[in-house]
């Protein structure tokens, strides 16, 4: 059952990083472990966008798609995640981002459990340094894509 929260400041705008943090299909080219990703669905609902997802996440000898339907709320610059299906016993994930002075701040939450008693093992042992990681990627795709800070 790991969680991670993190608020982070970061030298963009609110709806640069809820740009970046929406384009699910750019992952693989970023994000660590992450070796496919694809929209199997979008549809829009008032003001929200509302994709189903696949992602493909490797870690040494483990290969697990999961699915999820990602709600993308740009007036309310959030992005929420809820498990379709996959490894996972749950996953919950959300994004908000609010500017500030000198950027924006970025509020994430992740929760989940594996089905897979091995693999939640395996996931206890790296957790925060795999979350260290993927925030980090977050990073500096954000400083390719928008330049800035070094």
């Amino acid at each position: 059952m790991p969680t991670h929260a993190e608020k982070r400041v970061m030298p963009y705008s609110a709806q640069q990083m809820y740009d970046l943090i929406a384009d699910v299909g750019s992952y693989p080219a970023f994000l660590p472990w992450c070796s496919a990703a694809r929209v199997r669905g979008q549809k829009a609902s008032g003001d929200l966008e509302i994709l189903e997802v696949d992602l493909v996440i490797s870690f040494k000898v483990f290969r697990e798609r999961f699915g999820s339907r990602v709600t993308l709320n740009s007036a309310a610059q959030k992005i929420d995640v809820e498990y379709l299906d996959g490894p996972f016993k749950y996953l919950n994930n959300h994004w908000s981002f609010s500017d500030c002075e000198g950027g924006c701040e970025v509020d994430f939450f992740v929760d989940f459990e594996f089905k897979s008693k091995i693999l939640q093992a395996l996931i206890g042992v790296v957790f925060g340094e795999a979350m260290q990681r993927i925030v980090g990627a977050f990073e500096t795709r954000a400083k390719v894509l928008y330049g800035g800070m070094s």
